[in-house]
């Protein structure tokens, strides 16, 4: 389970892609992220797409995403190509099936028993972007191996984050890094066992 992530350096994650993203909270700053690719950014964003062997999203990035991408435009589709055609496992108590969006399933039952067993089946390792809530929740139940974030050179003091104040000391090790000409952060970061 790979948690791929766009944060600002105060960590928070909240509607980085546009303004009317995620106003949820009274959040003003939508759209932060995008001044912040690059060549070596975008890269990393396809590459990650690429080597997902499919996704898991919660049910608002669900939402966005079944809006956008199965339309998206022809300069898009490099990244609109994975997303249509990898599965996609949606966690929501909302929704209900069919899910509208290509190869998407909405998991039943216990999240993290559904998502462990997600994680004994072949097909390569899944990918969860955005979904603040549900990383969380993989989080608290120890159910991430690796997490993948652009850090943007921006505070933004307040918003939606993956890491919940809760006191628990979860301690990482870096796996990979570089640093884009934007000055953003690419890192990698996998738990440390024991």
């Amino acid at each position: 389970m790979i948690v791929v992530e766009w944060m600002t350096l105060d960590g928070v994650v909240q509607a980085p892609g546009a303004a009317d993203e995620d106003t949820s909270g009274g959040f003003k700053y939508g759209g932060w992220h995008l001044r912040y690719f690059d060549d070596t950014s975008r890269k990393w964003v396809v590459d990650n797409l690429n080597q997902a062997g499919g996704f898991l999203l919660g049910r608002r990035t669900y939402e966005v995403f079944a809006a956008h991408w199965p339309n998206a435009s022809e300069e898009e589709q490099v990244v609109a190509r994975p997303l249509n055609s990898k599965p996609k496992y949606v966690a929501s108590t909302t929704l209900a099936e069919p899910l509208k969006w290509q190869n998407s399933t909405l998991l039943r039952g216990d999240l993290g028993s559904a998502v462990a067993a997600l994680k004994q089946q072949d097909g390569g390792d899944l990918h969860v972007i955005g979904s603040a809530r549900l990383v969380q929740t993989l989080v608290e139940q120890d159910l991430v191996n690796e997490f993948r974030v652009m850090i943007d050179p921006l505070v933004i003091g307040g918003g939606k984050r993956i890491f919940r104040d809760d006191g628990a000391r979860r301690p990482l090790r870096l796996v990979d890094s570089q640093v884009t000409t934007t000055g953003a952060i690419l890192a990698t970061y996998a738990p440390v066992e024991g």
